[in-house]
Formats: structure tokens, sequence, C-alpha cells
């Protein structure tokens, strides 16, 4: 440890230096000063651990030296060496910094003692900060993977209220200031069997590189790798008071990484898109949406960015079930009729292998019916209208005379229901197009691009252009065109002018409308208004 000596009498400031064996305890003398000022311009070169130092000198006092070196440095030591027995006195020095305050005349050995002594709790100083900033260089090492546990716990509702505000500030994340939150969940689609540079064992591989990519395109946002390997990114922005900017944010954000995925991997991703909120407790509630969004790549194929909106659909609620429930579950909400028919009957097997009784056997039928009734309800549907015919056998199916009737008559209904699940899943996206169709008629005055009315939707245009396709059996600029010709047509009939019916149809151009109109009907609408005159 290095002792630095401020003494102003010069006889005392030797003897203090000299007299004293500070070396056998291994403390080295680096300066000896006579005055504050002199202390002060030596301190920033010598660098002491300790500063034994007197009270009353010429010029700058001991304490207000004492001041000015803690506020340079906050772990040294100062012992001082006063000739005021005064309590108050002594409380000012302890106030100013001062570590060990001594009368004169002071010996060596209490001298030497209260040096070693502040050398010893400077050590004890030095090692706790040395540990805590081990601690904090391991903690600032592992953040991210904590954090990605505490969203991916976040957003899969294992957390109250109280629990996300804690974690979120261990994770030095700010969720104190207001926020618009939105979920997506991005996935690899699945690889064709022409694909020769992957194969099914690389999908890990695959799915880390769609993380790293979407870390890299979007460092702001917080993101993790769910269960199933799936990115799922949490977006999020303090601008609350209009949500539309944000909700355009996330759908061109997405569809702009789905195309650095495929420029980058040669293969192709889907998106999922939740709606939005503000309320932090409702992540899970997001996480949900996105997930079922994606899921109807299904129905819409690969390379898509499906937003979820509930205005077109009814919730679809996930309530807690058991792991072979949630077998059956998969095998329904993703339309995979193997997979939930081989996850009943492991179920229906294993169970009834226990049934000894025809008690037990009851219980068993009541289980498996109040089961199926209450995975058709959490999705918001009718189990009349799911089990058909079947209805009335599904209220009494202690009325069948054996099992293996029970268990075909629930084989049916699932199978109902898989098939009921596809007709839903095609009406919301059946909604959503009428939704795009009464755009196009109330805008047909307007410049209606497929761009324009997606964003109206809040939606993304290419899973527009797909959905539009698939429900109308045209492309969106064709019907446009259609719809805009026939509006000119039957305006031209009513003998409006060539100029005003250009512009109720959307077109300022004139001679560009003119040239699409003849295209489209093989006469000019001046020739067409004199043809209809005659």
């Amino acid at each position: 440890m290095y002792l630095m000596i401020v003494e102003d009498e010069p006889r005392l400031r030797n003897n203090l230096a000299l007299e004293i064996p500070w070396e056998d305890h291994g403390i080295e003398v680096i300066g000896l000063a006579e005055s504050g000022e002199e202390a002060l311009k030596l301190f920033d070169r010598k660098k002491p651990d300790i500063m034994l130092l007197d009270v009353q000198m010429p010029g700058m006092s001991g304490l207000e030296l004492a001041k000015l070196v803690r506020l340079k440095d906050p772990y040294m030591k100062m012992i001082v060496l006063s000739g005021h027995d005064n309590f108050e006195f002594a409380q000012i020095a302890m106030e100013s910094g001062i570590s060990k305050y001594l009368l004169k005349p002071a010996g060596d050995s209490e001298i030497l003692s209260a040096v070693l002594e502040s050398a010893a709790e400077l050590r004890e100083q030095l090692d706790a900060l040395h540990n805590q900033t081990l601690l904090t260089q391991k903690w600032t090492q592992h953040l991210p993977h904590l954090r990605e546990l505490f969203l991916m716990n976040w957003l899969q509702g294992k957390y109250s209220q109280w629990e996300i505000e804690k974690h979120s500030s261990d994770m030095m994340m700010d969720l104190e200031t207001p926020r618009l939150y939105c979920v997506a969940i991005v996935d690899m689609d699945p690889l064709q069997a022409a694909e020769t540079r992957f194969r099914a064992d690389d999908t890990s591989l695959l799915q880390v590189s769609l993380k790293y990519i979407a870390s890299q395109d979007l460092e702001p946002e917080w993101m993790f790798l769910d269960s199933n390997g799936s990115t799922v990114i949490l977006f999020h922005t303090c601008s609350i008071e209009d949500p539309e900017p944000f909700i355009l944010y996330v759908n061109a954000t997405i569809g702009k990484l789905l195309n650095i995925v495929k420029e980058s991997l040669k293969l192709t991703a889907s998106a999922g898109i939740s709606e939005y909120t503000d309320q932090v407790i409702d992540m899970n509630k997001l996480y949900e949406q996105a997930r079922q969004a994606l899921q109807r790549r299904i129905v819409y194929g690969k390379h898509i960015a499906i937003s979820y909106q509930a205005r077109f659909e009814r919730d679809m609620l996930d309530l807690g079930q058991s792991n072979s429930e949630r077998e059956l579950e998969i095998g329904i909400e993703t339309g995979n009729l193997a997979k939930a028919l081989e996850a009943f009957d492991k179920q229906w097997n294993s169970s009834m292998l226990t049934a000894d009784t025809m008690d037990k056997v009851n219980e068993i039928i009541l289980y498996f019916g109040s089961l199926i009734v209450r995975l058709i309800q959490q999705r918001g549907c009718s189990v009349k209208e799911v089990a058909g015919s079947d209805f009335s056998y599904l209220l009494h199916l202690q009325s069948f005379a054996t099992k293996e009737q029970v268990y075909e008559c629930l084989q049916r209904i699932i199978r109902n229901f898989i098939a009921y699940q596809h007709a839903k899943r095609g009406s919301a996206g059946h909604r959503m197009v009428e939704a795009a169709l009464q755009i196009i008629e109330d805008g047909i005055q307007e410049d209606l691009t497929l761009y324009h009315v997606a964003e109206r939707l809040f939606i993304n245009s290419s899973y527009l252009s797909r959905l539009f396709k698939q429900e109308t059996g045209k492309s969106f600029s064709a019907y446009v065109l259609e719809h805009k010709m026939e509006r000119a047509k039957s305006i031209l009939l009513k003998g409006a002018k060539v100029y005003d019916t250009a512009s109720a149809v959307g077109y300022r151009d004139l001679s560009y409308f003119t040239k699409v109109f003849r295209k489209y009907w093989g006469v000019t609408p001046g020739e067409f208004s004199k043809l209809e005159a005659n």
C-alpha cells in the first residue's frame, strides 16, 4: 500500500516518514507534502492509497484537502492528526471523508496501527469491488441468454404483472415507459423434396441462422427462439398515440426480413403477426395470435407474412392442458388428421387399459367427451356445427352399447373438427377479401394499389395478393382494372363527359385513361359515347 504524509511541520513530517518501520508492514511512503496545495499536486502523480494528514496547515486546511481528495478517489483512506479534542470537530472530519481521527501527540505504534487498519479495510473494499466487477462481467456475458429466457416465459404467460416488472428491471429492459407491443413469429418453411443442400436434420441449423439474420437486421427489437425453434420477435414503440405507423412498420419489416432470408439462405420462411397492445400482461395473447396466424401457411402457402386480425375471425383461446391433450390439440390446430387421430388413439388405449370396472369406463368416456367439447369451444366453434349428425350421440355417449362405438363416434367428430377448422381459416380470409373489395368499391375514384389497400387492412401486401387471388380467382390489379372499366362504361352510358368519367374512376391523366379504356374495350371513350348515342 502507498502512503502519503501531509504535515506542515518539517521535523514531525520527517519523523513520521523515517521513524516508523513502514516497509516491515508492507507500507511504502511515496510522498511528503508540507501543505494541502502541494499534496493535491502530488496526488495525481503518486496515486497514494492512504493519506496521513494534519488538520491545521497554512493555506488549505486538512479538511478542505480531504474533501477534494474524496472527489478524486472515493476509496482513499485518510487519517487525521489533530490537536482538537472536540466531538463536533471530529464529526466534521468524518463527514469530510476522514476514516480515522487521531489526537496529537499520537505515538508511533498508534499511528502505525491506524494506518495498517486502514490498509486492511481498503484491501477488503478492493476485493469486494473486484468480485463485484467479475460478477458484473459474468452477468453482462449471460445477459442476452437471460433476456431470451425472460422473454420466452413472459410471452408464454408464465409471469404475473409484478413478476414481469421485477424481471424486466433485472434484465435492464425498460417497460415502465408506455409502449405499444406486437409479436411476430418467423419460421423456416418445410424443405422441398427437391432440396439437395439441406436435409431434415439441418432444421436446427436453419432456425438458428434465421434468428441470426433477424438479430442483425432488427437489432433494437427483442427476440428469442421458442420451444419449436421459431424466431419470436417482440416489436415495441414508445409512440402510443397513433398505432397505425407502428403496425405498418412491423408488416414492412417482417416482409423485408423474409426477403433477406430468401436471398441469404436460398430458402423461404413465413411469419405470423399478432395485433397490438399496450398492456405487458397481454403478451401471451399476442404470442398465441401470431402462432395461429403462422399456422395458416398450411392454407395460403409458403414465403408469406400472415396478420392476425380479430375483426376477421373469432379469438381462439389456449387454456393450459396436459401433454397428452396437447398432442391431440397440435394435430387439430395444424390440420394434421393423421397426427390428431394417432394422439387420440394413443390416449384412448392407454386410458382404457386401466379401466377394470364399468364405472371407470364411463368416467373415461365422460372425460373424452368433455375433452372434445372443450377443444371445440376453446376455439370459439359451435359444438353442434362441428359434430353434425353425431351431436345427439355426443350428448349421450353412455347410451352406446360398446366402447368401440364411442371411439368411432369421437373419431368422426375429430375428423369433422379438422375439416371445420380448414373451412374456418378459409372464411377468415374470405372476410378479409370482402373488406378489400369494399375498399375498392368505396375508393373507385382513387388510384388504388395493392400496397395501399394492404396498408388500410394492416396486413402484408404479398399476403393480401395471394389471398385475393385464392378467393376471387383474379389478381388484385386485374380485378381493379375490370371494376374501373365497368364503372367507366356505366358512367359514359349516362352521358357523362370523358374527362369527368376518367376522374370518377381514379384517372387524373386523360390520355392514359383513354389508352387503358381502348385496350380494354377496343374503342376510345369518345368513340364509345358516339356509338351509344347513335
